[in-house]
């Protein structure tokens, strides 16, 4: 699969390799961090970069996805973060969204009991880490359970005839077009949903870290900056205690100020929102 390099796709953002270029040009060699490592730094900007895009400059990506047929599932993307909506798009470009169902099953079974999976002791390599081998099994597990009573809280109960007559009044609202349910034991998405949809749309917080060329906002740029250096002189023994309270106070006073900046709630925006809720009825 082709990989896509963003940082040319708008002059409001700035390549990693920038900021990075940037941070060491201005050091002296009087400076706390001026024996930094070139990896160091590298690690502590993605770190930052990934800390500030979560909390300040979230990068918020839309992404078209196939629907397992089969299982009824849809797979992660490779920079997923969190969930934001999903859901179908209809003819009038409008995203009809799913419903979150934290009751659907995603449940696995052990096949066999004497195997175990192809890892030779996990990522620490220790035998206690291996475990039995799991696959699919949604199925259900008893026959006993009715369904026939499902939408009984669907239904109007007519008081003044016992419920008798006059029971069904109609379904109520909240209906959508599917419902979904996040795995992340794994790393896919459940859909439940009766309109047979070969693909959906999946709106999501994407870990820009993760990226060919990973881009900071120019208004968090100062922020990163300072998160380097913060993290450089953290944890070393010769930087004065007093000079990291000034490095860590900087830092979160620069993420303000990003924060601030991108936040574009007007208003304007307000008052239109306010308004939604005032509607004309018909007087008699």
């Amino acid at each position: 699969m082709a990989l896509e390099d963003v940082s040319a796709t708008g002059m409001n953002y700035v390549p990693l390799s920038q900021v990075i270029g940037d941070f060491k040009i201005t050091r002296d060699s009087d400076d706390f961090a001026s024996n930094a490592s070139d990896a160091a730094i590298r690690n502590f900007a993605l770190r930052g970069i990934r800390e500030i895009g979560f909390d300040v400059t979230s990068r918020i990506k839309s992404l078209r996805l196939s629907v397992n047929s089969e299982n009824n599932t849809v797979a992660l993307p490779d920079d997923y973060v969190d969930m934001l909506k999903i859901g179908v798009v209809d003819g009038d470009g409008i995203l009809r969204i799913f419903g979150q169902n934290k009751n659907i099953n995603y449940s696995r079974k052990i096949p066999d009991a004497t195997a175990t999976d192809n890892s030779a002791g996990g990522a620490l390599n220790l035998p206690q880490n291996l475990i039995a081998n799991r696959e699919d099994d949604k199925t259900a597990t008893t026959s006993d359970l009715s369904t026939a009573d499902d939408y009984d809280f669907y239904v109007f109960e007519n008081y003044l005839y016992d419920g008798t007559i006059g029971r069904l009044y109609g379904v109520g609202g909240g209906m959508m077009e599917g419902e979904y349910r996040v795995n992340l034991d794994q790393n896919r998405i459940e859909i439940d949903t009766d309109s047979g949809h070969s693909e959906v749309i999946l709106e999501y917080v994407a870990d820009e870290a993760r990226s060919t060329n990973p881009v900071v906002h120019v208004y968090a740029e100062e922020a990163l900056l300072s998160y380097i250096y913060y993290r450089l002189c953290e944890r070393k023994a010769n930087v004065p205690a007093n000079e990291k309270a000034r490095a860590r106070a900087e830092y979160y006073n620069e993420r303000r100020k990003a924060n601030r900046r991108l936040s574009n709630f007007t208003k304007e925006e307000a008052m239109r929102i306010t308004r939604k809720n005032f509607k004309l009825s018909p007087k008699y």
